[in-house]
This record gives structure tokens, C-alpha cells and sequence, in this order.
């Protein structure tokens, strides 16, 4: 009986490891296919495949450079979560358990996207940063307000100024199918930037509307957005003042530029918001943005209302801490 233990634990940790140089093989092969698709446009490298017993499978050591451009950036690692490596097994089959519109997808599925570095004054993030300037078509993009406040985005000159060097993010999502709905769990980062940590509820099942395919129009249940601020303020504030901005022609530019940001996702931002964000800008650090429509809201449909009926429409509030 010994023995046949020790064989079978033997025969277990085998099979383990074949399965593991199965799956990495398979993974090495398309991404060096798509490596070599993508060398007219980028220039990738990477060290390798890994994956782990919690369900992980991630591609590490990632360096690529822009064709054209000389500058180089850098990610730690992309990849897949999953509850387990028997739920990496399973993916593979993701397609087909869709279109049979089962439900036996794992108990959630995420995306891992860790320390991803470019250079905040990199060639390419400038010619980036002019394309982006370009098609909004504004013309006041240099204004000292909007300069510093990153109004249109922050310029590479604007990093520098307020003492980057690099820009390192990170970013986490995970879909999680619930009783009735499902949810999406985003964790996001710059260092030395912010943070943001985002919920959003779906209503409906995960495994069988998104087998719809352009057909399907997810339904917001509700939302909460959490952003930390990690020095950006301050430095966003130092900038506007060294470009000759009052303190509190500081604060008006810093609600002019979130207005805007409201205003091109369709949403004119109430008292109820903005009340919380001029806290938050005096002498908070978290800002909490929630949204609790009184009955799922397909997302599609929001843009046929008027911007300022949408906060009323979401149940939209803040709060600052």
C-alpha cells in the first residue's frame, strides 16, 4: 500500500509537470508568432512563461521599443488569474463553453498587467501626447491652467516639471460572476501618482450575454470608484503656482479639468460630486464616487440622455475622506 502511494504521488507530480511544459510550450509558441507579427510596428523581448498552483499564467520579463523611436519600455509581467491551475486547464475551452452558453466558467477571471515602465519624457509619449492634443482639435492646450492641471492629458514637459522620471503602472481586473449579476473588480496604479480601485455591477449572466457578442448590452446595477491620491495633488499644485496660477485659480483649474472630464463621457457632474471634489482637493486624499441607479441601466443607453439628467439617472454621489 506504501508502495502504491509512492508511485501514485510520483505519477501525480509527472503528470503535474508535463501538463505545466504542455501549457508553457503552447503559450511560448504564440506569443513568439505574435512577437514576430508585431516587429514591423514593436520590438519585443521576454524572458519567459511562468505559471502557479493558485491559477496564475503570466508572460515575464517583457522589453520592447517602438519602431522608429529609441526609447524603450518595460512591463514585469502580463498574464491571466484564475482560481486554480486546473481553471488554466479550463480556459483554453472558454470559446466553446460560451457559444454552448454553459455556465462553468471559473468563479472568476482576471487580468494581470504589473509594472509597466516607460520614461514620462519617452519620444514616443511625445509624439502620443501631440496625436492625442490633435484630435481633441483644442487649441488651448498650452495654457498655463490647463498645462498643469493635465487638463488634455499631461504633457511629458508637465511630468518632468513636477518630478517624474518614470512612469510605472500597474493594473488588476477580475470578472466575478454573482447571484444575479456579475461584477467587475479593477485595482489601479502609478507610483508616486494614485490609485484607483473600481467596482462594477452587472446585471445579468457573465457566461451567457457576453455569447451574444456585438448583441450584447451590458446593464449597470452600480459602480464605486475609489481614487488615493500619491503625491499628484501636491505636485499638480506646485506647478500651477511656479506658472504664476493664485491658489485659488489653482482649484478653479483643477474643477475646470474634472468637469471636462466629466463632459467627454457624457456626464455634467452636480453639486452632489463636485461639492465632495472641492473637499477633496482642500485637504483630503481619497475621493469615493458611487452610483446606485434605482434599476439596471443598459450602458448603451445612458448617451440618449442629457448630460446633466445622467448624475439623477446613476444616483450618482461622492464623498470625500
Amino acid at each position: 500500500m506504501r508502495n502504491l502511494a509512492l508511485v501514485l504521488l510520483v505519477l501525480a507530480v509527472g503528470g503535474y509537470f508535463a501538463i505545466k511544459w504542455k501549457l508553457h510550450s503552447d503559450v511560448e509558441s504564440g506569443v513568439d508568432m505574435a512577437v514576430l507579427m508585431m516587429k514591423p510596428y514593436v520590438v519585443l523581448e521576454y524572458d519567459g512563461v511562468s505559471s502557479t498552483l493558485s491559477g496564475e499564467l503570466t508572460i515575464d520579463g517583457i522589453r520592447g521599443r517602438v519602431q522608429g523611436y529609441d526609447d524603450e519600455f518595460s512591463i514585469g509581467r502580463i498574464g491571466i488569474d484564475t482560481p486554480s491551475f486546473l481553471s488554466l486547464m479550463k480556459i483554453g475551452d472558454m470559446q466553446s463553453i460560451m457559444m454552448a452558453r454553459k455556465d462553468t466558467l471559473p468563479e472568476y477571471f482576471g487580468i494581470i498587467l504589473e509594472d509597466l515602465k516607460m520614461p514620462v519624457d519617452a519620444d514616443y509619449g511625445r509624439t502620443l501626447h501631440a496625436t492625442q492634443i490633435a484630435a481633441l482639435g483644442v487649441t488651448d492646450a498650452e495654457d498655463p491652467a490647463n498645462e498643469c492641471t493635465g487638463k488634455y492629458g499631461f504633457s511629458p514637459e508637465a511630468l518632468v516639471a513636477m518630478g517624474y522620471e518614470d512612469y510605472e503602472l500597474s493594473f488588476n481586473a477580475r470578472f466575478r460572476q454573482d447571484d444575479g449579476q456579475y461584477g467587475v473588480e479593477i485595482h489601479s496604479g502609478s507610483a508616486n501618482m494614485w490609485d484607483v480601485d473600481a467596482t462594477l455591477k452587472l446585471a445579468g449572466n457573465m457566461t451567457s450575454e457576453l455569447a451574444m457578442g456585438p448583441a450584447y448590452r451590458p446593464k449597470l446595477a452600480g459602480m464605486e470608484f475609489i481614487y488615493n491620491d500619491r503625491s499628484l495633488k501636491d505636485r499638480v499644485s506646485a506647478y500651477c503656482r511656479r506658472l504664476g496660477l493664485s491658489p485659488e485659480a489653482v482649484i478653479d483649474a483643477q474643477i475646470d479639468a474634472f468637469r471636462y472630464i466629466g463632459n467627454q463621457v457624457g456626464i455634467e457632474f452636480d453639486d452632489y460630486v463636485m461639492d465632495p471634489y472641492r473637499e477633496f482637493l482642500g485637504s483630503k486624499s481619497t475621493l469615493v464616487v458611487t452610483a446606485k441607479p434605482v434599476d439596471p441601466i443598459p450602458l448603451s443607453s445612458i448617451a440618449l440622455y442629457k448630460p446633466s439628467d445622467v448624475p439623477a439617472l446613476l444616483q450618482l454621489s461622492a464623498e470625500a475622506r
